[in-house]
């Protein structure tokens, strides 16, 4: 990182962070016990929330210079925001965190095929939901044509990075373009009226994960709920805004509050604590847009997870029963730190017969997925996994429960990794509910 970077790099520090958020940092160290990459560095204090405060302050005050170092630590964080909920002064860490990675990203040299993986990821790839569903179908095409077997018998996927190879193998069975298009944009309740919702149906999970997209629209229409599922609807930004790609996002995020405007529902539901919290935080990512802002904020009040709206429509009185088993949650980082739900998917959980409920501890833990950073830093992901399986183990659970799409395809790694897929399955908890349902209904 050449002088002229750095100095770009500074000057921008000190005009867009928040000096304020920054001093509200007391140092008291509350943040430390809570921070995965704090503990799994073996506390190495550059490696927690109010270490990487320190050097952002740093650089704001001209005591030390940006490079490369300071932006790994920055990039090695989880994002999961577990310090803020433990933050007695409420600093927005993860605020703080988009914008450092934003300024950085910004002002670096990217090499070619950087560049050019970044411009197909956020620019050609997850904007476009045709381009996703595309993506998919090639996915299905793989599973469904045989080509997955003669891959796997001749060992091709040996080529690749331990990692990806075993995410290979839990991937879900995906959809056909023809089942991806086959979503109406609006669906009546089956029960008594409650509610009148919208759903944000997200990339990922109305692609690769298109059963949970349609378990949940089935869920909402049993508690008496009408949904509307704006078309116009799309990416919601989180992917971007996590990697350094602000102004991507905050397009998204105008044509997301656009379309939903549309529909005037109560509230918006969410399946995925990832794309939850992003949304959630519109009102913050368009705070300084005049046009926008107050209409993010009413955008991002009406938020809500499936486990939120389904406890307070009384799901978890309806009786239930499944096969005995025992159960364990793993928290959604974002769902649990940034829209502040976590009793929800227990309530649910405890409320059906034959489940036994096991809290796992330190369930509240990132597990490692965080996006992409299971991707783009392996290595230390694995580390955050390998922990969260022996607590896991310890509960002696035959499933896992998540409530977000990263998470599940991590637990699930998690378990082909320690070689117990005979043994140990993990589920999005709206599967597991509609099992459930669909028992009472046989």
């Amino acid at each position: 990182m050449d002088t002229l970077v750095k100095e770009r790099i500074q000057v921008d520090f000190q005009n867009r962070m928040d000096r304020d958020e920054l001093e509200n940092c007391m140092r008291c160290g509350f943040c430390l016990p809570v921070c995965p990459t704090y503990i799994q560095s073996g506390y190495d204090e550059t490696q927690s929330p109010r270490g990487r405060i320190a050097l952002m302050k740093g650089i704001v005050d001209g005591e030390i210079k940006p490079d490369e170092d300071i932006e790994q630590t920055l990039n090695e964080c989880l994002g999961c925001r577990a310090c803020e909920p433990a933050c007695p002064a409420g600093v927005n860490y993860g605020q703080l965190l988009e914008e450092a990675r934003d300024i950085f990203n910004q002002n670096k040299q990217h090499s070619l095929p950087e560049k050019v993986i970044r411009k197909t990821v956020f620019e050609g790839l997850f904007p476009h939901q045709n381009r996703m569903e595309n993506m998919t179908s090639l996915l299905t095409f793989y599973q469904r044509s045989g080509l997955q077997k003669i891959a796997r018998n001749i060992g091709f996927m040996k080529l690749f990075p331990d990692t990806l190879a075993t995410m290979e193998k839990v991937l879900p069975s995906t959809p056909t373009r023809k089942e991806m298009r086959s979503q109406a944009s609006y669906y009546v309740h089956k029960s008594q009226p409650k509610a009148r919702v919208a759903f944000f149906k997200g990339c990922l999970m109305d692609t690769m994960f298109r059963e949970v997209n349609k378990a949940t629209i089935e869920l909402l229409q049993k508690v008496g709920c009408d949904i509307a599922v704006p078309d116009t609807q799309n990416c919601c930004g989180a992917l971007h805004g996590h990697s350094g790609e602000k102004e991507k996002a905050k397009e998204l995020a105008k044509k997301n509050i656009a379309a939903f405007e549309e529909v005037g529902a109560d509230y918006i539901i969410t399946n995925a604590g990832g794309c939850g919290a992003f949304l959630h935080d519109y009102g913050h990512l368009l705070h300084d847009d005049p046009e926008w802002s107050e209409r993010a904020a009413n955008f991002a009040s009406k938020i809500k997870d499936i486990t939120a709206i389904l406890i307070d429509l009384d799901f978890h009185l309806t009786p239930l029963q499944m096969p005995e088993q025992v159960v364990t949650y793993q928290d959604s980082c974002h769902l649990r730190n940034v829209q502040k739900t976590f009793d929800e998917p227990r309530l649910l959980l405890q409320s059906i017969d034959g489940l036994h409920y096991e809290e796992m501890n330190d369930a509240a833990r990132c597990c490692g997925s965080a996006g992409i950073y299971n991707i783009v830093h392996s290595e230390l992901s694995m580390k955050h996994l390998d922990y969260k399986m022996e607590q896991v183990k310890d509960t002696a659970a035959t499933t896992i429960v998540t409530t977000n799409p990263g998470c599940l395809l991590q637990m699930k790694l998690g378990i082909e990794r320690e070689g117990l897929s005979d043994k140990m399955r993990a589920v999005h908890i709206v599967e597991l509910l509609i099992e459930a349902v669909d028992r009472v209904r046989s």
